[in-house]
Formats: C-alpha cells, structure tokens, sequence
C-alpha cells in the first residue's frame, strides 16, 4: 500500500470541494469537512475520508440532505432539540451548540438531542466541543445491529458508542475518551477473515450462539458487548438514549450505513451539557487537578485524549487521496 504525505489544510479544502460538488452548501460541507480532517490528524481513519466517497454517493442520490436547514428548539426549559431534517449530524450540532451552551450555563446542565441525522462517525468530535467551550459533555449514538445479548444470538444493538470529555481549567480538554459497547469493530473481524486469521476469544458469536474465533463465523453471526452484562446494559444506555429518546431509529432497524441508495439514516445522537462548577465551584478543578497529578506521575500512564498535538500533515493511502481528489474534481 502506497502512502502519501497530506496536509491537513488539503484534507479539509478537498473534502468540502467534493461536498458542494455533489450537492451540499457550503456552510454544511464546512461542517463535515472539519470533521473529517480531525479524524484524520487523531488517526481515526475509519471516520474520515473512508466515508467521503459515500457522503457524495449519497448526496447525489438523495439519501443524505445536503441543503437541509436543522431546526433548533427548546421542548423545556433545559432542553434543546435539533431536528438535523436528513441532513448531516455535524451542522445540526453546530446550530444546536450554542443554544445548549446558553442554556447550561443558566440553568446549571442542557439535555441535548439531535434527531433524524446522518450517521454522526465520531462521536468523541462532538464531546470534544462541548469540553472547550467550558462544559462536560457525554454523548451517546446508536448504530446498525451487530451486537447480541448475552445468552443470545441474534444483533440487536449496534456498536452504541459513549464519549465524555472534560474540560480542562486553563481551556481546552483535560482528558477525554470515545469508545464503543461492543467488545470491537465489526471491522476486525472483516479484515481478519480476509488474511484467513482467527480473531481473539470474546470478540464474538457464531449464529447458534456459541462463541467463536473464526471470523467467518462471527461475520454470520454477531459481535458481544464489551465486559459481558455490564457492557451490555452500556449498549442498551446508549440505544435508550439516541433512539428512543430523540425519536430516531432503532439499531435494528438502520439500514447498510455506506450504501448509496436506500432510506435517510435517521440516526439520533443524545448530549448532556454539564457546567462543572455548579456544585462544588472550583473544587472541580481541584479534584481533577489531583487525578491528573496521579496518573501523570506514573511513567507509562496517561489519561485518554490528554495532551494532544495535531500535525500539520498526515500519511495516508495514495489511493484514498487520488480518490478524494476525483471527487473534488481535481483530477
């Protein structure tokens, strides 16, 4: 596989190129740009340019809004909703985030919802503004069903990823993480079955329920939750909140994520807002100051997503940029 090096500059102009030129504003094709070149600079590669070809395919066929305005609304008092409308995750939180900050900052916390979306990738970027902007933020989304219950052989949930990022007291982000409930990927498995690998015990089920390390069989079966019951009530957290909470589909319900035709997503995402000096004032920052301390001081030990540099350029397939190229029109 040969390898290029890209500026991270390039990576975003490009993609938001290929977005107007398959049918998006600019506004919103600003949006997901971004996104995209921050999953390339944290090398979280499978939410970045991986999904730029099926954003385009699904502009041009209707399957995701390129022109939908979110609408933003308050349901209660300390409650925002985002009605993304088919459109994209990433502009119906940037319209709904301001108002979820003003909120939080009044009334001490903000639920949250956006509805009716675009699959939203990582949902560690969202958190992660919520946290430089001064506040907690936990997210939970929901995905296609790949993952059984316990006892079970049969997907009933998605990968249902968590994320929570904390603010640090001199701006930015103490420590953060984005992970999902499943025990992994359902990607490993994908690729291990293609170098004719076996894949570790726990990672999934045949379709009989058995456990198995061939990923064949765990491809015709499904995936567990990470930790067993305990990250199976996560999962069932995570599908509470971003299905039925917001009003979007359930796991068992999304349709083929990348394929260019079908039905909108309709995928929903769930944020609460924290102000983390409502309760204890500065002591917060005492009692992260203290954890941060504890871990620091131990050499091989670190706090997720503390500390992080972006680069200024990431290597990345030769492929994958000539593609992303094309579709920008470039070439």
């Amino acid at each position: 596989m040969t390898k290029t090096t890209v500026t991270l500059d390039e990576i975003e102009s490009t993609t938001l190129a290929a977005l107007v030129r398959h049918g998006a504003t600019g506004w919103i094709a600003d949006e997901v740009a971004r996104a995209v070149r921050e999953a390339e600079a944290t090398g979280n590669v499978i939410c970045g340019l991986y999904y730029l070809e099926s954003y385009c395919r699904q502009l041009q066929s209707g399957r995701v809004s390129g022109t939908a305005e979110p609408l933003v609304t308050r349901p209660k008092s300390a409650s925002v909703k985002v009605d993304a409308q088919a459109g994209f995750a990433q502009p119906a939180f940037a319209r709904g985030l301001p108002e979820a900050l003003a909120v939080a900052s009044e009334a001490g916390t903000c639920a949250l919802a956006i509805c009716h979306s675009h699959t939203c990738t990582s949902l560690g970027y969202f958190t992660a503004q919520i946290a430089r902007a001064g506040m907690i933020g936990i997210g939970f989304t929901n995905a296609s069903a790949v993952v059984s219950p316990p006892g079970g052989n049969q997907a009933v949930l998605g990968t249902n990823p968590i994320a929570m990022s904390i603010p640090a007291e001199s701006g930015g982000i103490a420590f953060q993480f984005d992970q999902s409930t499943s025990a992994v990927a359902l990607g490993q498995s994908t690729m291990a079955a293609a170098a004719g690998e076996t894949i570790p015990a726990g990672w999934a089920v045949d379709e009989n329920g058995q456990p198995t390390e061939d990923p064949k069989a765990a491809l015709a079966g499904s995936l567990v939750s990470t930790g067993g019951y305990k990250g199976y009530g996560f999962g069932l957290m995570a599908e509470v909140l971003a299905a039925a909470l917001t009003g979007s589909v359930n796991s068992l319900d999304v349709k083929a994520i990348k394929s260019p035709d079908g039905p909108p997503h309709d995928l929903g995402q769930f944020y609460f807002l924290v102000d983390p000096c409502t309760f204890a004032g500065d002591v917060f920052w005492a009692r992260i100051n203290r954890l941060t301390q504890a871990v620091d001081q131990q050499e091989n030990a670190r706090l997720p997503g503390s500390n992080r540099d972006f680069p200024d350029s990431v290597s990345i397939d030769e492929a994958v940029w000539l593609q992303t190229r094309e579709l920008a029109g470039l070439v």
